[in-house]
Parts: C-alpha cells; sequence; structure tokens
C-alpha cells in the first residue's frame, strides 16, 4: 500500500490563529485539494493526522468538525481525490495523551489500524511537532512552507533529515515523480 499522513491546518486548508471551528472558517491553501486528486489517482491511499484540541473544549463541537470534514471531503472528491480516514487527537496540550503530535500515537493509530509499516512513509505537515511526530513513529517526515512550515524550516536541526516543499501540490509532485524512478 502507498501511505501518504498529511496534517490538515497549513497542509490541506488554511491555519487560523484560533483554529478552525466552523464549516465557514475551512478554507483550502490553493492547490492543495488538487494535490490530493492527483495523489489519489496515482493510486496513494491519504488520511489525515490532526489535533484538534478545541474539541475538548466544545469549539468546535462534534457537529462542527463532522460538518468541517464533510466539506472538506466534498472539495477534495470533486479534484479526484478521497481521504480515507481522519485520525485525530481531541486533547489540550495539558491533557498528557500519546496521540497529541509531537507523540507518535495518531501515526501509530494510523499504522495499526491500516496493517502498514511507517517505515517509508511520509507524513507532510507543516511544523515542528509534525516533524517530531513522523520521527518519533518512524515515518518519512515532509515540512511544507504553507502554514507554519516557513518558520519551522529555520528550526530545524543541521542533521535533521527532513524533505521540504513550498506546498502540498510541490510535495504530490515529488512524490508522483519518484514513481517514475523506482
Amino acid at each position: 500500500m502507498r501511505l501518504v499522513i498529511l496534517g490538515r491546518d497549513g497542509v490541506i486548508n488554511e491555519r487560523r490563529p484560533a483554529g478552525v471551528r466552523t464549516v465557514d472558517e475551512w478554507r483550502p491553501i490553493p492547490g492543495s485539494l488538487r494535490a490530493i486528486g492527483r495523489l489519489t489517482a496515482a493510486q496513494f491511499h491519504l488520511v489525515v493526522a490532526t489535533n484538534q484540541p478545541g474539541i475538548a473544549s466544545g469549539a468546535p463541537d462534534g457537529g462542527a468538525f463532522a460538518r468541517i470534514h464533510a466539506k472538506m471531503n466534498g472539495e477534495i472528491a470533486r479534484e479526484g481525490g478521497r481521504i480515507e480516514a481522519i485520525f485525530y487527537c481531541p486533547h489540550s496540550i495539558d491533557d498528557g495523551c500519546r496521540c497529541r503530535k509531537p507523540r507518535p500515537g495518531l501515526l501509530l493509530e494510523a499504522a495499526q489500524r491500516l496493517e502498514v509499516d511507517l517505515a517509508d512513509v511520509p507524513f507532510i505537515g507543516d511544523s515542528l511537532d509534525d516533524i517530531a511526530a513522523a520521527c518519533a513513529a518512524g515515518a518519512r517526515p515532509v515540512l511544507l512552507r504553507s502554514g507554519r512550515g516557513g518558520k519551522a524550516e529555520g528550526e530545524l536541526p543541521g542533521a535533521a533529515n527532513v524533505e521540504v516543499y513550498d506546498d502540498l501540490a510541490a510535495a504530490a509532485s515529488a512524490l508522483i515523480a519518484r514513481l517514475g524512478a523506482d
């Protein structure tokens, strides 16, 4: 199985300071939906791993959270793409759970549920927490400059083995190009 794990905010959709709490606040990053369609057409399986601490405080509530993802999945489908599952952590930073990135719990849950080894699976994110989660889970860390990634790129350790791209469209092009090289 060719699996790609995506962050959500800053990767697929624009990041908002207080988080995406309503359907109207969810706005795709230009090119991201088409990139997901291209990856799907290239027979990649795509899942999302996202921290959503607002759920614990009720913003968004469960209904709004479901509507946000229904909108996201609908817009992705219009571009020929498909997200197969969404793994999310509803906990706040103070809860000490194992699923909140930078911990690897979300990625390990995805691997277990999909019965895959994460050794060469890219986890595409926009933060140092995403990079740390990928490394801790044994996945391949990929950083996008979209979202918070531009700032995070400047904070990467010198020896970090992290692929960096401007946005999801560029990362998708690189992943698809690799198929031709294999």
